[in-house]
């Protein structure tokens, strides 16, 4: 996936040095995407802009919010968000 679909000054390299995983990748946008992380209230469905897999987890940024989930990437292609994050290289360091 081209790096223009990637946020402003970042590459896939770049996001593989900051996360130390060199496997990273640019996901597919087009899958279920909850966020979960709020303990008894109701799921939230996010509509992911950018995808970044990493092995079992996720970076996902939503349309229209700044923010970064983590989550868990389920077998099916699912993604369940726990945790976000204002800043990609703190979310990417949080991995």
């Amino acid at each position: 996936m081209a790096d223009t679909q990637l946020p402003t000054g970042w590459s896939l390299q770049r996001i593989r040095d900051v996360s130390g995983d060199q496997e990273a990748v640019v996901l597919d946008r087009n899958r279920a995407v909850k966020w979960v992380g709020r303990f008894g209230t109701p799921d939230e469905v996010l509509h992911p802009e950018i995808v970044l897999g990493f092995h079992s987890l996720c970076l996902v940024k939503p349309v229209r919010d700044d923010d970064w989930y983590m989550g868990s990437l389920h077998d099916d292609g699912s993604i369940d968000c726990w945790a976000a994050y204002d800043d990609l290289y703190v979310a990417l360091r949080g991995l």
